[in-house]
């Protein structure tokens, strides 16, 4: 076993440099008894805005902290110890910038073991530890918690977390190990694997239940509470049980039931490419036997390896991306320009409208009016609404007097002068230029001059949507991605002729619907959409010419992309595939493909065999009898050549057309957009990995390339 105290890391003080130090402050505080508690506080000096964040400077100075309170633990001075953070915080985890940095898979090893050396000594004091979680305990924060023998938390803490594997990692200071050993396998299957890939977090009450923390209290005396209980616990007046425990049933029978379920679920969802989350199924399933120093060595050597990949510079820059980038768009005017939203208007009432709408009242809080040809749709619309507020309420997401005020904001008409005070009108009806022109043209009759334009176009040129306008210098694109209340990205078009002050409020708005939006030229596909109908275009191309449908799914499995190309063609529609193919195809008919194929497959309504549950058996035999006919098949190794070149190729011409400012929005687009995987960094880190920008435009989008530590680039391909 791995002698922690034995190993030199001073090397890592070298690459935290410039690190912000969590100091490790002592108190003494009174229990009954005449017994002592010593209470650990961490805290780097800054504000709530700055949390807690662990490197190799605040680990030494922690580890050489307990090892001073183990000699009076020794002596018999202090009978407990206790660790929290300062107010609202007790630690985000590692500096991720300073992970990023690291030089070697041998650094990366030194920094795990360091970890569990320093995390490890709180199991070892000879008094018994406790962790008291007042505040936001992210990763390696609450691993300092786990490696305690006891555990409290506020009720109020808005985030209690182990994200590791969405951001190229595993819980490698003890998580994977201590935590299916404290709360059960299942339990930590879904604190470790499904809440990270879901962008989930637990709050105080969800930690309490799943048995992470023995005990809970309010935020106004949790610190005294939380000593009262250590105090008893240490007395032996306050006894702890822990139900969720594994016992010997569950290690025998359903450990690897849940293991095996939860690997078939990864491969249905996210594919086989990404690394973290089984690396971190293989460290849970280990977790059944063996020592605690065993399982810690398994960490040690998964997260040198992580630490070292691709995957890991490729999240941490995706991750950069939209906790960054995403927040100061670039382009976006000053927000002074913006409008205020009294009222807003719906054109439409079918499914795609009434989810604006819902989406609207519930996070500007104003009146939406919807509207259609007809009386009897806009009730429909209506009455959808009212639905999806009734089942919020349901789900207690919101209260009985929020739902209320929710309904009494929404109403619908058929008169287009119900719109005459609202500042906000956005369209969603038929993807028909001439509709939309005509729909707007309308309109513009009865709103004020101020109010603002908006169309949710997928395709058409948002200037000519507005050719028939009298003020087209209002109108902006304001592209949603489905489903509207799920996806985080709203592409803002700006035409040539709108103004800053409409641009402006567009901005506004996404940030209040709590939507990350990126500025685009006003080009046929914008960002996601005219990447997707490359790839798609390719995709459907090769399936023209004689290729196999399963070989253009295992072609392009490598992307990583949470579904098949086939896949992503039914959940959009077949016909709105097609459709945004030929659109693509009018506009640039060199580059992109039309596919009449597709045009039949949507008329004969699908491509993939389903199940009475809708599970996906293989591929629709009247499907594959349609495209069949072809005479020139490509192998795989060709397709995906074809596919990551024409994609290197597109995005340096929409780069060169200033489409948007830099590839960095193209990846957050794809990343936000098009659910593109975060541990390839989006889409334009991979293509210069495997030298698909070398070879499409002779250079690369990332000077240096977003790689491993020490990983060799490819060889151009000829």
């Amino acid at each position: 076993m791995t002698d922690y105290s034995a190993i030199d890391f001073t090397p890592l003080l070298a690459l935290s440099e410039d690190e912000v130090v969590t100091h490790s402050f002592v108190r003494d505080i009174p229990l009954s008894g005449n017994r002592t508690l010593a209470l650990v506080t961490l805290d780097n000096g800054r504000d709530h805005t700055r949390p807690n964040t662990i490197g190799a400077a605040t680990l030494l100075e922690f580890a050489a902290t307990l090892d001073e309170l183990r000699a009076r633990a020794g002596r018999g001075e202090i009978h407990g110890v206790a660790i929290t953070g300062k107010p609202f915080i007790l630690a985000a985890g590692a500096d991720l910038s300073k992970v990023g940095e690291i030089p070697s898979q041998e650094a990366g090893k030194l920094l795990a073991q360091l970890g569990h050396y320093a995390f490890g000594k709180e199991a070892d004091l000879g008094v018994p530890s406790f962790v008291f979680i007042n505040g936001l305990a992210l990763g390696g924060g609450l691993e300092i918690a786990l490696n305690a023998d006891y555990r409290t938390v506020d009720a109020s803490v808005p985030a209690i977390a182990l994200p590791e594997v969405s951001l190229g990692l595993i819980p490698g200071w003890g998580g994977s190990y201590l935590l299916p050993n404290l709360i059960g396998i299942e339990n930590a299957l879904k604190v470790i694997i499904e809440n990270p890939l879901k962008y989930r977090t637990l709050k105080g009450a969800d930690a309490l239940a799943l048995g992470i923390a023995d005990a809970m209290f309010d935020s106004v005396s949790f610190l005294e509470n939380s000593i009262a209980w250590a105090d008893g616990v240490i007395a032996g007046s306050t006894k702890v049980e822990r139900p969720n425990r594994p016992n010997k049933i569950e290690r025998l029978v359903k450990w690897d039931v849940a293991i095996g379920i939860a690997r078939k679920s990864l491969e249905s969802s996210i594919g086989t490419v990404a690394l973290a989350p089984y690396a971190a199924l293989d460290l849970l399933k280990a977790a059944k036997s063996g020592t605690k120093a065993e399982g810690f060595e398994r960490e040690d050597d998964a997260l040198a390896e992580l630490i070292a990949s691709d995957q890991l510079q490729a999240s941490i820059y995706a991750f950069n991306l939209v906790q960054k980038r995403a927040k100061r768009p670039a382009g976006a005017p000053d927000k002074a320009l913006a409008r205020p939203i009294t009222k807003v208007g719906v054109i439409g009432a079918g499914l795609m409208a009434s989810q604006f709408a819902l989406l609207f009242v519930r996070r500007l809080r104003v009146p939406v009016v919807i509207t259609d040809l007809d009386q009897a749709r806009v009730d429909k619309g209506v009455e959808y609404i009212h639905g999806e507020i009734a089942t919020l309420l349901a789900k207690k997401r919101i209260s009985a007097d929020e739902a209320n005020r929710l309904r009494a904001l929404v109403t619908g008409t058929t008169d287009k002068a119900d719109f005459a005070d609202a500042d906000w009108v956005i369209e969603a009806v038929f993807e028909e230029l001439g509709v939309k022109q005509d729909v707007f043209a309308e309109i513009e009759k009865h709103i004020s001059p101020e109010a603002i334009l908006a169309t949710n176009t997928s395709s058409l040129a948002v200037e000519k949507i507005g050719a028939k306008l009298a003020h087209p210098e209002r109108l902006v694109g304001f592209h949603f991605f489905n489903p509207v209340a799920i996806m985080p990205l709203i592409e803002v078009v700006k035409t040539p002729v709108t103004n800053d002050a409409t641009l402006s409020t567009a901005m506004v708005v996404a940030g209040k619907l709590r939507k990350n939006a990126v500025i685009t030229r006003d080009t046929p596909g914008f960002v996601v959409n005219r990447l997707l109908a490359k790839l798609l275009g390719e995709a459907m191309h090769a399936v023209d010419t004689g290729t196999s449908f399963e070989v253009v799914d295992g072609a392009l499995a490598p992307f990583g992309l949470p579904m098949t190309p086939f896949q992503l063609l039914e959940l959009v529609g077949l016909k709105v595939g097609a459709h945004v193919l030929d659109t693509h195809h009018a506009a640039f008919p060199e580059r992109f493909f039309e596919s009449t194929n597709l045009h039949t497959l949507a008329e004969y309504g699908k491509v993939l065999d389903r199940d009475a549950k809708g599970k996906i058996k293989g591929f629709d035999k009247g499907a594959v009898k349609i495209v069949a006919g072809g005479t020139s098949p490509m192998t795989a190794e060709e397709i995906q050549q074809r596919v990551e070149d024409g994609l290197a190729d597109e995005i340096k011409r929409m780069l060169d057309d200033d489409v948007v400012h830099a590839a960095e929005d193209i990846d957050l687009c794809m990343i936000l957009g098009a659910n593109w995987p975060s541990q390839m960094g989006g889409v334009t880190p991979y293509l210069d990995r495997v030298g698909a920008s070398e070879r499409a435009f002779g250079g690369a989008f990332h000077t240096p390339p977003i790689r491993g530590v020490g990983v060799a680039a490819p060889s151009p391909v000829a």
